[in-house]
């Protein structure tokens, strides 16, 4: 037997209650009140009385007529009573799972979805809304078991006004698929310290998470943080499209510090600009697929966007640019020419760096240009 949802069952009462009264107010009042003699009028009537607006340009005249006027007033407190009282619980319900991150993202399209938790959550958002201008908080969906407190200073944030958030372990693949992961466009995992799990246990878990995305959508876009160098073959293996090796990259800036050449002030310079400047991922014209590398660098030097330092090949997902190579291999009408050609698409690697490369060297497709941009100083120059 078909079981009826509470809300449905709730609104064809309403219907039934609210016919009912059209149909008695009619049988009543016809005959008598020239201004209830239709079926249009009882409807007329009831909704404008039951709605409490009461125009008063209908009035029953009857003794019968005015009880039912009167179980039409009191119905309609009751009634609208009890609707705005279901859906203001609903809305409350609805705010409470959302601070909880109890909801399940099922109409988020095309978001961001950052999974774990460090000190300095903030400024990681700050950060990455100030590198990506197209995203917007209500694009985030943040994905942790962090402390409560913390949490909220986040979600009720007004800069961060409209963010998402889901409750759960994100090596999980319950949690991922709540969080939408089918639907999402890209997704960082983050070293997670939103509890006191050792080094290994923190990479262990974004290993995991990364198999567990990889499976559910491999056509994600895919950036993983971790400590260990150890464990990046594991997400390598699994074609992660970029590996952050933070406990290196500390290191490798300690040793440059430590030859007293200035290196750590270039790194910063390079990597702490903001509105573009410093060191910049840019997008290359069509036209210049194919060919020089230094008619490319003309072109960025001459448009005033800064020195072409290199390029970055096999960019976005790499599932997505091995299926388009493994197209173009086979076009070619000669078979060991194609045999050559599956050989170099096996040897791909997603975001393969070239820095200063020939000046002959040959732009390639779904490449994107690595620039040195001016960096300012407080004063502008």
């Amino acid at each position: 037997m078909f079981l009826m949802m509470p809300s449905i069952k709730i609104g064809i009462g309403i219907a039934v209650f609210l016919f009912t009264l059209m149909l008695s107010i009619l049988a009543v009042e016809r005959g008598t009140n020239k201004n209830l003699a239709s079926l249009f009028d009882a409807l007329w009537y009831v909704l404008v009385t039951i709605t409490t607006i009461g125009y008063g340009d209908i009035t029953p005249t009857t003794v019968p007529g005015r009880l039912i006027a009167m179980i039409i007033m009191i119905g309609g407190i009751v009634v609208f009573g009890t609707v705005s009282g279901k859906i203001a619980s609903m809305l409350f319900e609805r705010q409470r799972k959302k601070d909880r991150g109890l909801l399940t993202m099922n109409r988020k399209k095309g978001h961001f979805i950052i999974c774990g938790w460090q000190e300095g959550m903030d400024e990681i958002l700050d950060g990455i809304l100030g590198a990506n201008p197209d995203l917007f908080p209500a694009d985030i969906v943040l994905v942790n078991l962090a402390p409560k407190e913390a949490l909220e200073a986040i979600l009720h944030a007004s800069r961060f006004a409209g963010i998402n958030y889901v409750s759960g372990d994100f090596s999980e693949e319950e949690t991922l698929t709540r969080a939408n992961v089918l639907g999402a466009r890209r997704i960082l995992i983050l070293s997670d310290y939103s509890h006191p799990y050792s080094a290994m246990e923190r990479d262990s878990r974004t290993v995991l998470a990364v198999l567990l995305v990889k499976k559910l959508n491999r056509s994600l876009y895919v950036t993983a943080e971790l400590l260990d160098e150890h464990f990046r073959k594991h997400l390598e293996s699994e074609h992660c499209d970029e590996i952050i090796l933070t406990r290196n990259y500390e290191q490798r800036l300690v040793v440059s510090a430590s030859t007293g050449t200035g290196m750590s002030h270039v790194l910063e310079k390079m990597f702490c600009g903001v509105g573009g400047q410093g060191l910049a991922i840019a997008e290359i014209p069509a036209e210049f697929v194919g060919k020089p590398f230094s008619l490319l660098a003309s072109h960025f030097t001459a448009e005033g966007k800064g020195i072409l330092a290199g390029i970055l090949e096999n960019t976005g997902n790499f599932f997505v640019r091995k299926k388009e190579a493994l197209s173009e291999a086979q076009k070619n009408p000669d078979i060991s020419g194609v045999v050559q050609n599956l050989k170099k698409v096996k040897e791909m690697k997603s975001n393969k760096t070239v820095l200063a490369p020939p000046p002959d060297y040959p732009v390639q497709k779904n490449a994107r240009a690595i620039l040195v941009r001016p960096v300012l100083d407080e004063e502008g120059n």
